[in-house]
């Protein structure tokens, strides 16, 4: 326990160091002078000042106070909608106005605009000048010679200069522009020409030049710059609290160096501006809550950095005390443990600082915090999995599972006491093919145990053709094999297992279930029966496994698949005392069974049922991974996929049965058992149903980023499901390389069958939540059954494609402004369709020539042959025919 709380304190150190390390601090030249001017807009929040956002006489006067402090001047773009009130509301503290006059395309709106415009420069003896339009010929609402016909209006009816805001290039390229005006409004914007912030201040200085040069003699007045704080890339150009702190440093002294005229936009954040893009609310020098965003003189830090690295630690050190509840935690394993957790600290402090620092209209709102809410989840299952591969990988060996050394010992006791109590082995069986259950029956006939019986029970099978060969057989077999057939039996499997106790011997005191197509191995009772000698024991499970995984190479990653469930997920439970009890090689002691209430009906997984129902009565539960039985595949991916979709909805129908006792005191299972069966719920129904509603929640928005100009915060919501896949991926290669006996190929090939049925089990989900009673489905096995001709990865295909046309769309889309966070989501749909795209590749395979094995080993030696590897064979030559002879001479 101390090298593990030394270990914690060593992570916590750490950490606590890297944001001291990392915390980043500039320098820039100091301004201590006033800033020449400054555009302000009087309005607030996120309401467009077309709709409903006039501002009030009392918040132009506050704005204007805290403004006179850091400027001389201010600029206004409108002259209605409440800004009217700002330049009499200026000279109260002495500053000077340059009014504005909004232009487009609004005939009516203009004569407004240019009537108030003159209003306030005739009444207000601080307006030094006059804008006619904003970039109104950029974005092409007027003609060339409308816009000079207005400004040419406006200057016959004032004093004061009048000119025109533009960009810097439709200046240098219309002369005639220049020619109306009384001085050069120039905007020079370097974010918006990709230029990046190192360069941004030298580009601003050489085009003020290039201006100087082409108009000699007309005063130019940079009447845009700027540099955004917050927001996404445009190519180069990546905006930031500190960038632009630095750039707007270096400008005001480059510029106050060499007398130029200015104009910094922009005064206060404006959040309404969202539709400008990510950038768009975050130019101003104050934040929207009109609080100063960086120091005009100084060093250059984030004077919230300590509080995010105060976040970060708590909630590291918070998620790390579980690590000291583990029973011989090791050192490595709580390291690795430990640095999981504060890394989700970190990433904790990340949502903090970005919600302090960004401003949200409802729908961004609502997707940060939808997305937030999606990602706690996958984060639990994130951390479980790293819980597991650090408790497989560098914790303490099993010390509860029945290795094959135990059942020995158990076995030497029980054969020193003569101990053997009866075992009533039960076969349930629905249409089976009667050759394989015969097979099943002379395994059992042939096991080493001296007290047991069969009971084989056929249910709902008319057909004489299924159960007439069954009951000869156990008729030959002897009288240890029971025999019955039942018809019109309600309950599915449960009901015919119920049946099968009614017709169990008095004297059995453990009940053994198996498949109808299990082959069991002679010593299965004699290695595990003795383990209900501890008379706290009520069950024992062993694995299944499978006799025909080279039946295809899609049942050979099946049996793959199936294995690292049995090898991995159920060794560490039986830790826990926790085990998933499945229907088939399970011994289950009958006086626990009787207690928990027999076989349910209610639910089509009756044995995970039955065996939680075990547990929450207090009953040991023990697990082997030694192979005593080996059963056969789904037929089909159709099987195959049909019974994850049984489990799945099994699995939900028992949370909705079991939960009420999973709170304090409502049974008499332990905490670890029920953080185990929890965690085990959402790590497979929760981890699988979140990717699809991720994948499609996704899809509905990349239309959003593509053509509204709406970023994602990648490091946020995209880089931890980036984080989450690469950790489950890390968890499926480790746990299969140090627990599953199977080769590299098959474990891959297992990794796509795994994923193939994410949508499968999603959908098993929802049944559950709107549907109460599923049929019970039988796995199609032995051969009884033949490919559909329905193509079996239909709706997986539709997402799928969806996902990578929509990561086609993002990249297309933002091939001219190349963001960052986009081509990152772009990313992120690709790995989102790779479980949707696994499920169609295996439902090509099973239907092509790659799915026989004998089809590769051809392949491999055709190959092998026309790379010179392998000698070609020659067809001996007839020597008695003629060209053979003509040959020869």
């Amino acid at each position: 326990m101390r090298a593990v709380v030394a270990v914690l304190l060593f992570v916590t150190a750490v950490h606590a160091a890297l944001w001291g390390v990392l915390r980043e601090k500039q320098e820039a030249p100091d301004f201590k002078g006033m800033i020449p001017s400054l555009s302000y807009a009087p309005f607030e929040g996120t309401a467009h000042p077309d709709v409903d956002n006039i501002p009030t006489v009392e918040k132009i006067r506050a704005d204007l106070k805290k403004l006179s402090t850091i400027t001389r001047a201010i600029r206004l773009y409108s002259s209605t909608g409440g800004v009217e009130m700002v330049p009499a509301i200026a000279n109260e503290f002495g500053l000077k106005v340059t009014v504005g006059a909004w232009i487009d395309k609004n005939a009516d709106r203009n004569e407004r605009e240019i009537a108030s415009a003159v209003e306030l420069a005739k009444k207000n003896p601080n307006v030094i000048g006059i804008v006619v339009g904003n970039e109104t010929l950029y974005r092409d609402e007027l003609k060339l010679e409308d816009l000079v016909e207005y400004i040419r209006r406006v200057k016959r009816q004032v004093t004061v200069p009048v000119t025109t805001g533009e960009i810097w290039n439709i200046w240098r390229d219309n002369p005639q522009l220049a020619s109306s005006v009384d001085f050069i409004a120039a905007h020079i914007l370097p974010y918006w020409e990709n230029f990046t912030d190192a360069q941004a201040v030298d580009q601003a200085v050489h085009l003020y030049g290039v201006l100087r040069e082409t108009f000699p003699g007309k005063r130019i007045v940079i009447a845009e710059f700027g540099w955004p704080s917050e927001g996404y890339n445009l190519r180069n150009a990546i905006p930031g609290p500190f960038r632009q702190a630095v750039v707007l440093r270096n400008f005001v002294t480059r510029a106050e160096a060499i007398g130029m005229d200015y104009n910094i936009v922009e005064a206060i954040d404006q959040p309404w501006k969202f539709f400008e893009g990510g950038v768009g609310p975050y130019w101003g020098v104050l934040n929207a809550s009109r609080e100063p965003k960086f120091p005009w003189t100084g060093p250059i830090v984030n004077p919230d950095h300590w509080k995010n690295a105060s976040i970060a630690l708590l909630v590291g050190i918070l998620l790390s005390l579980p690590i000291l509840q583990i029973v011989g935690a090791t050192a490595l394993q709580a390291l690795v443990l430990s640095t999981a957790a504060n890394a989700v600290g970190a990433w904790a402090a990340t949502i903090f600082a970005y919600q302090q620092t960004h401003y949200f209209v409802w729908g961004s709102a609502f997707a940060l915090t939808l997305g937030c809410i999606l990602l706690i989840p996958l984060l639990l299952i994130a951390l479980a999995r790293i819980e597991e591969i650090a408790a497989i990988a560098f914790g303490r060996k099993p010390l509860r599972l029945l290795t094959a050394e135990r059942s020995e010992k158990l076995r030497a006791a029980a054969d020193a006491e003569q101990k053997y109590p009866k075992v009533s082995i039960h076969i349930p069986a629905y249409r089976e093919q009667p050759d394989m259950l015969k097979l099943t029956l002379d395994a059992v006939a042939r096991l080493d145990y001296p007290n047991f019986e069969c009971v084989v029970i056929i249910n709902n099978t008319p057909d004489p053709a299924y159960w007439q060969p069954i009951q000869d057989h156990c008729r030959m077999l002897g009288e240890r094999f029971i025999f019955i057939n039942a018809e019109k039996v309600e309950g599915f499997k449960a009901g015919a297992l119920r049946i099968a106790m009614d017709r169990t011997a008095a004297d059995a005191e453990v009940i053994g279930i198996i498949d109808a197509d299990y082959v069991v191995e002679p010593n299965w009772l004699k290695d595990l029966v003795p383990a209900f000698n501890d008379p706290r024991v009520g069950l024992v499970q062993a694995p299944q496994d499978h006799r025909d995984g080279d039946r295809s190479l899609m049942h050979y990653i099946m049996n793959g698949e199936y294995a690292g469930f049995f090898d991995i997920g159920m060794v560490q439970r039986n830790e826990a005392n926790a085990i998933i009890v499945h229907g088939t090689m399970c011994l289950i002691r009958r006086s626990a069974m009787d207690m928990a209430g027999g076989w349910a009906g209610d639910t089509i997984c009756e044995d995970s049922d039955l065996g939680l129902a075990i547990m929450q009565h207090g009953w040991l539960t023990h697990y082997t991974k030694e192979r005593y039985g080996y059963g056969v595949l789904p037929d089909t991916y159709e099987a195959f996929k049909k019974q994850r979709h049984r489990w799945a909805y099994g699995g939900f129908q028992i949370i909705k049965k079991h939960w009420r006792r999973f709170m304090p005191g409502a049974s008499r299972m332990t905490q670890d058992q029920k953080r185990e069966f929890g965690m085990g719920w959402l790590n497979w129904l929760g981890a699988e149903s979140l990717g699809v509603v991720v994948a499609i929640l996704n899809i509905i928005w990349v239309p959003i980023i593509a053509f509204a100009d709406i970023s994602i915060p990648d490091n946020i919501l995209t880089l931890p499901i980036i984080a989450s896949f690469v950790i489950s991926l890390a968890h499926f290669i480790v746990l299969y390389r140090l627990r599953v006996k199977i080769g590299l190929w098959q474990m891959l090939g297992a990794m796509i069958a795994a994923m193939s049925v994410q949508w499968t089990v999603s959908r098993a989900v929802a049944d559950g939540l709107i549907k109460d009673h599923l049929p019970f489905t039988v796995t199609s096995k032995g051969g009884k059954s033949t490919m559909s001709i329905e193509f079996q990865a239909f709706w997986e295909a539709v997402i799928g494609v969806l996902l990578l046309i929509s990561c086609g769309v993002l990249v297309f889309s933002n091939n001219s402004k190349q963001v960052t966070e986009i081509y990152i989501f772009a990313g992120v749909l690709v790995l989102q369709s790779l479980p949707f795209l696994s499920a169609v590749m295996i439902a090509i395979l099973e239907n092509s020539r790659a799915n026989d094995f004998q089809w590769w080993r051809n392949t491999t030696v055709r190959t092998a042959e026309l790379i010179g590897l392998r000698p070609v064979a020659m067809p001996p030559i007839d020597v008695s025919h003629p060209d053979a002879q003509r040959e020869a001479s």
